[in-house]
């Protein structure tokens, strides 16, 4: 009688997996203008989103349409008028206009947000020389914010969302002023991050290499609905 061969476990796909990151009913109201004239922006009106370990997820929408706005509600740094927002793990952070000191070098910016994460100076030294590697601007390590160029600005302010490497990393416009060498090493990063159980959230305003994502998301009409 010949031994009886289990079959294969089935594979856990990523919309079965325990979410990194569960948004539900989001909603979001600006007011505008004076009273008695005075009223109410709706910007979005019951979003869910949810993110699985290892997922890239493209969130796209057009200017105005609160891409930034439940960026914003997602990391903490805005009040949802309603809903909830669940997460494990830690959260890292690249908002499209960097949050730098101008006085400070890109080495003294690491180990200030190495502090700030409760980093080891060894764990924050190893994490940084890494992140120069990849995004090769080791150069400007001993360089004041307020004198590098627009793109060099922009990996420091990518690297410092990088630097604890968090289970849920969240982009918003994040290649803006790369060059195309540039844009190719963020990429790859955004690959190890998916092979190492990662989830990537990348705000852009559109979207060229699709096939980089596992699914794009839209806002729409205050929404979030798959592209």
């Amino acid at each position: 009688m010949l031994p009886t061969v289990p079959a294969p476990a089935a594979r856990t796909t990523l919309a079965q997996q325990q979410p990194v990151l569960d948004a539900a009913g989001i909603e979001k109201a600006y007011r505008r203008g004076v009273w008695p004239a005075r009223r109410s922006l709706q910007v979005l009106r019951g979003v869910d989103l949810s993110l699985a370990p290892g997922e890239v997820v493209g969130l796209v929408g057009e200017n105005g349409s609160g891409k930034s706005t439940l960026m914003k509600i997602l990391v903490g740094a805005l009040h949802a008028d309603a809903g909830t927002v669940s997460y494990t793990g830690h959260l890292g952070y690249c908002p499209q206009e960097p949050v730098v000191y101008e006085r400070l070098t890109c080495d003294e910016h690491f180990e200030l947000f190495g502090r700030a994460y409760g980093m080891t100076s060894e764990a924050e030294r190893r994490a940084r020389r890494a992140i120069y590697e990849s995004l090769g601007f080791e150069r400007y390590a001993a360089a004041r914010a307020d004198r590098l160029s627009g793109g060099t600005l922009s990996k420091l302010n990518l690297g410092l969302a990088l630097l604890a490497d968090p289970e849920v990393l969240m982009l918003d416009e994040p290649y803006a002023g790369f060059d195309f060498d540039t844009y190719l090493k963020f990429w790859d990063l955004v690959a190890e991050r998916r092979t190492a159980g990662r989830s990537v959230l990348i705000i852009s305003h559109f979207v060229t290499d699709e096939e980089r994502f596992d699914r794009i998301v839209q806002i729409r009409d205050g929404k979030a609905v798959p592209r």
